[in-house]
């Protein structure tokens, strides 16, 4: 749902004549790379290595003419420092535009804070996305099951975990690949709909071709092509590709699973 607030915020931006969404800013780091390579300073210690970053906003602790954020990108949280007199009077009224869950990109300089946590000092700054809906609030997280699900992109900004296990999700899959190339085996894709269903025993989802005027099957299992390319002459052979059953739903059973299946002559 549309946040009231953060909708009369993008309105007031786009009076300012600033595009709340531009397509293009220049990265050169993120918060890992900052945090490993910085971690030697000593506490309090400033440098003139300039940095470019971009995140969403997590939290925001605005002091008078001092504010601090917390900012979010792929590999984690880094803290940012925007002052009145570094950014200009103009500038620094800006950031009263900006709310939790928008994403911006920054400019600035790396130092240790006296409490020993990595930031940046932002020299400038600019809006990338400008979000409409509020974020969970942060000390409990998003808890509600339906709402994770439905709405993945929100457990994915609130649970770190979840984010976590989708890139481990990924590496998985790249490291089954490489094997199986390393083995021998040729990648292949079979059809999706099937005239036939067939490869297990199970309830097929099915959906109608209106040019053919005849049903057709998602498919329920990888079998019965690869078996046939097999035939064909091919003599290794895996898929990695998804399937499809109209059964019973559990977080064990899902009705669309990614399947791998792999085939040798000999």
């Amino acid at each position: 749902m549309i946040n009231k607030t953060k909708k009369e915020k993008l309105d007031k931006i786009y009076e300012k004549g600033i595009d709340p969404y531009p397509s293009v800013f220049k990265v050169d780091s993120d918060s890992k790379e900052i945090k490993t390579k910085f971690k030697g300073l000593s506490k309090g210690e400033h440098t003139k290595k300039k940095v470019s970053i971009a995140g969403r906003i997590m939290q925001s602790r605005p002091m008078g003419k001092a504010c601090f954020m917390n900012l979010l990108d792929k590999e984690g949280k880094i803290q940012l420092y925007f002052r009145h007199d570094d950014i200009g009077k103009e500038e620094y009224k800006k950031l009263k535009l900006l709310d939790i869950g928008d994403i911006i990109g920054i400019k600035g300089t790396v130092f240790m804070t006296k409490t020993g946590e990595t930031t940046i000092h932002v020299d400038s700054f600019q809006l990338l996305t400008k979000s409409l809906e509020q974020l969970p609030e942060k000390w409990h997280g998003l808890k509600d099951q339906e709402i994770r699900y439905r709405k993945r992109y929100i457990d994915l900004i609130s649970n770190r975990d979840v984010f976590d296990l989708f890139i481990k999700k990924t590496e998985f899959i790249k490291n089954i690949r490489k094997f199986m190339d390393g083995k021998g085996f040729m990648e292949v894709e079979t059809p999706v709909l099937e005239a036939v269903p067939g490869g297990a025993d199970a309830r097929p989802f099915i959906t109608h071709h209106n040019t053919l005027d005849i049903d057709f099957y998602l498919r329920i299992s990888l079998e019965l092509h690869l078996k046939r390319l097999i035939v064909g002459g091919y003599e290794r052979v895996y898929e990695i590709g998804k399937v499809f059953r109209n059964e019973g739903l559990s977080t064990q059973h899902l009705q669309e699973f990614t399947s791998l299946e792999f085939y040798a002559a000999y």
